[in-house]
């Protein structure tokens, strides 16, 4: 391995700032530090039009207007603002709509954003996956209906990298009257995503996952026809009263710049990208023919590898190797079990169980993000750092 710099393997988690992403950021700490709200004087206004400047980039990314891009902390945010924003205005406003759909496999601030309505009078319906990860479309048709407020489910899966049919879904959405929110953070980027085409209503998104800063993100919501929320928070009223607060301009700055490059390079890093992810795949299989990929193989994002490491039988019975321990053996490989946001929980990952993955399979499984930035040389190394790893997992816990 390479001394101090780990081979990095975890952009589901998070990707590293482009370095042109920085260098759009730096003036606006160091040389204009205004607020951009402050439009009384030059400095402030220099701010304001630097933000609007960067809205458009992340307009542009998704086929959207500037005015419908509302700047938020992330893309948690966005969908809490989105799922709650959405079910509280149609409360205030008396509407007879209740049922709110997802999936089983949504990312867990979704999921419990929907299951926190259940306290205001709203119906939670979280319904399965396919084996494969993918949406059930004949299920969803059945159970979205006249009394369906909100289908929200996401572009791509964080763990296991499937791209659901988003098209489809808005049209089902849209047949019964729904609204659609798509949680697109693992998607911008990487797929092609146009709000039109999707006929999506809401659309969040997040700076960090497409190479920009952390701490920034934002929600897409249609002007006509015209989707209300009501906000999370009081304030200001800044982002049409939907977000108070001051606006973070170098951040949002860095968002623009990231959603800029994703639109002039997301489809040509999505093939490298995908001939990285193949390269490493065969050279992992070469050393572990037995190793499950989860999700769907064809429908799923160029850098995704969600890999189940296979047992071995001894004396009558099966010795299966802890994700942990070959994350451990292998210390200058950065990968992970799962979503990082649930990095706390002990428990296997709730995606891999909603696959019908038994929970020592879980338990072997580990998420592999390839990135805009990884080299052949990582991914060769990678490969058989976690080959050999594997095997020392499987040697510890064959011991009495």
């Amino acid at each position: 391995m390479r001394p101090n710099r780990p081979i990095y393997l975890d952009n589901h988690a998070t990707t590293p700032v482009d370095p042109r992403v920085l260098a759009a950021m730096r003036p606006w700490w160091e040389e204009n530090f205004a607020n951009p709200h402050s439009v009384e004087h030059v400095l402030g206004r220099a701010a304001e039009a630097a933000v609007e400047q960067a809205r458009e980039a992340v307009a542009a990314l998704i086929g959207a207007e500037a005015r419908e891009i509302i700047l938020t902390s992330g893309a948690t945010e966005s969908n809490n603002l989105a799922i709650k924003g959405a079910a509280r205005f149609a409360a205030q406003q008396g509407g007879e709509r209740r049922r709110i759909v997802t999936l089983a496999t949504e990312h867990k601030c979704v999921l419990e954003s929907v299951r926190d309505l259940a306290a205001e009078g709203f119906e939670p319906v979280v319904l399965p996956v396919r084996p494969d990860g993918l949406a059930d479309l004949d299920r969803l048709r059945e159970t979205v209906d006249d009394r369906t407020l909100l289908v929200t489910i996401m572009a791509v899966n964080n763990e296991i990298g499937v791209v659901q049919p988003l098209a489809e879904i808005g049209t089902i959405a849209k047949a019964a009257g729904a609204l659609f929110h798509t949680d697109a953070a693992q998607g911008a980027g990487r797929i092609p995503l146009d709000v039109a085409e999707l006929q999506a209503d809401l659309l969040s998104l997040s700076g960090h996952k497409i190479y920009g800063p952390k701490g920034i993100g934002a929600l897409y919501v249609r002007r006509r026809p015209r989707v209300r929320l009501a906000p999370l928070f009081s304030g200001g009223g800044q982002e049409r009263g939907l977000r108070s607060g001051t606006l973070p301009a170098p951040l949002i700055v860095g968002l623009g710049e990231a959603a800029r490059l994703a639109a002039i390079e997301g489809m040509l890093d999505a093939g490298r990208i995908a001939g990285q992810r193949d390269r490493f795949l065969a050279a992992l299989r070469a050393e572990i023919p037995e190793v499950r990929l989860n999700g769907d193989a064809e429908r799923r994002v160029p850098g995704n590898l969600n890999l189940t490491f296979p047992g071995i039988a001894r004396q009558g019975e099966t010795i299966w190797p802890d994700a942990q321990a070959i994350m451990a053996a292998a210390p200058d490989v950065c990968v992970s079990t799962g979503s990082a946001c649930s990095s706390a929980e002990v428990e296997p990952s709730y995606v891999l169980r909603a696959l019908g993955i038994s929970e020592r399979e879980a338990r072997a499984t580990l998420r592999i993000g390839i990135g805009r930035f990884t080299s052949p040389a990582d991914v060769d190394q990678a490969a058989a750092a976690l080959a050999a790893a594997w095997r020392q997992a499987l040697a510890a816990g064959a011991r009495p």
